[in-house]
């Protein structure tokens, strides 16, 4: 990179944007299968550069969450692999007609989907982001630029290298994919106030990162929130399914935001389903932090405190309680929700529809594990981010998520009177 700040790459971005912008489908798809395989190919070196992260990280006592989320081995290298396949196979998001009209004096009008130019994003130890992003941009016509933190610097810069690389070779100019980690959090502040070259700004990470980003951007933000995720059991559930449904929501990532934190049994179903759901939470290692039913009816419960209820543990913990009756669980809902997902298991159609209904998260379910919210899973190839807010975008975004809009009007002669 020929570019000596922050800024200085940030303005290249911005001209690269205009010739990604008028990339045709098929010079898209390309330099993405380019990109998969250069990422492919440079596995060696991303997994080296991750061991001296994973190493600074334990040394610098980063979490065991985050840890998780900053360690790349071969196999996870060839599913960021496949994930930039599965995004090149994906429909062409730019340029789709949206809205067509013609007024009364013949003009034609035409709406259509059109890159948003620069999308920025910053994030902490989650490598597979710096791919999925540049990624994602590309494929919608977009340049990316990077802020990944220190804690994944090598590995970031390792990816950033094998993505320019691959770009460079299919003609298509690599300043197209940025990253501003050198330039530490000056770096980031400037991404963030770099309002007219930048066109959105996307955070991933933690509270307070979001919260930062929120707050000191003058770039528009698309907000993306913590996951204080809940599943209901209600009265109905059966027993196999709460089991199993709570377990994987819980053990199989735990350190991801679609990870459930809090479960509310209904107290009618509590001594039916506890004893077994947290029996096999504890089997899986899962700290379990109860309220005084649960404690009465499950050994080796830790004391729920206030805190708790509203923590995003991204770890082995959950927190458990027992409410009245769905009235009580959709206003403890309310009060601690993150409106990133919740799920209730029930074999009642009233309290799924009325759930369904009430609950005002991005994603709602029915009888399915809350992992599942996700771009992958969603068929998205990959996602930029799971927003909470509910301007431009909410939920799992992908693609078109990545697309602004643009009228087009075509005339022959017409004046307004």
């Amino acid at each position: 990179m020929t570019a000596t700040t922050a800024r200085e790459r940030m303005l290249l971005a911005k001209s690269a944007a205009r010739t990604i912008g008028l990339l045709s489908d098929h010079a898209k798809r390309d330099a993405l299968r380019s990109i998969a395989d250069a990422i492919e190919a440079a596995t060696p070196e991303i997994v080296a550069a991750n061991i001296d992260d994973l190493d600074r990280g334990r040394a610098g006592g980063l979490s065991t969450g985050l840890l998780d989320r900053l360690r790349l081995d071969a196999p996870r290298v060839a599913a960021l692999a496949a994930a930039v396949r599965d995004i090149a196979e994906l429909p062409d998001p730019v340029g789709r007609v949206l809205d067509e009209r013609t007024l009364p004096n013949g003009v034609e009008l035409t709406k259509i989907s059109v890159p948003f130019g620069v999308v920025g994003s910053i994030y902490e130890a989650r490598p597979n982001v710096t791919v999925d992003i540049a990624a994602l941009a590309l494929r919608s016509g977009n340049a990316a630029v990077l802020r990944g933190g220190s804690a994944a610097e090598q590995t970031n810069a390792a990816l950033v290298a094998a993505m320019r690389g691959a770009l460079a070779a299919e003609g298509i100019d690599p300043e197209a994919i940025q990253t501003v980690d050198e330039f530490g959090r000056d770096g980031a502040r400037e991404l963030m106030q770099a309002r007219g070259v930048v066109d959105v700004l996307v955070p991933r990470g933690s509270a307070q990162l979001i919260e930062t980003v929120v707050t000191e951007s003058s770039v528009p933000v698309i907000e993306t929130g913590a996951g204080v995720v809940h599943i209901v059991l209600d009265e109905s559930a059966p027993l196999e399914w709460a089991r199993e449904i709570v377990v994987n929501a819980k053990v199989q990532r735990p350190s991801v935001c679609n990870a459930v934190e809090t479960v509310l049994v209904h107290r009618d179903a509590a001594a039916r389903l506890l004893p077994d759901v947290i029996g096999d939470l504890q089997a899986h290692g899962v700290t379990v932090h109860g309220d005084d039913v649960v404690a009465g009816l499950v050994n080796g419960i830790v004391p729920a405190v206030e805190e708790d209820w509203a923590t995003e543990h991204m770890s082995l913990d959950i927190t458990v309680g027992v409410v009245a009756d769905l009235d009580e669980a959709l206003a403890h809902i309310r009060r601690y929700s993150t409106q990133h997902t919740e799920s209730i298991i029930t074999q009642d159609s009233a309290n799924a529809e009325r759930f369904l209904a009430e609950v005002d998260s991005a994603v709602v379910m029915v009888n399915t594990s809350t992992r599942f919210t996700d771009g992958g899973e969603f068929g998205f190839g990959a996602e930029v981010g799971i927003s909470t807010q509910k301007l431009h975008a909410r939920g799992p975004m992908g693609l078109n998520e990545l697309t602004s809009t643009k009228w087009l009007a075509r005339g022959s002669g017409q004046v307004r009177a």
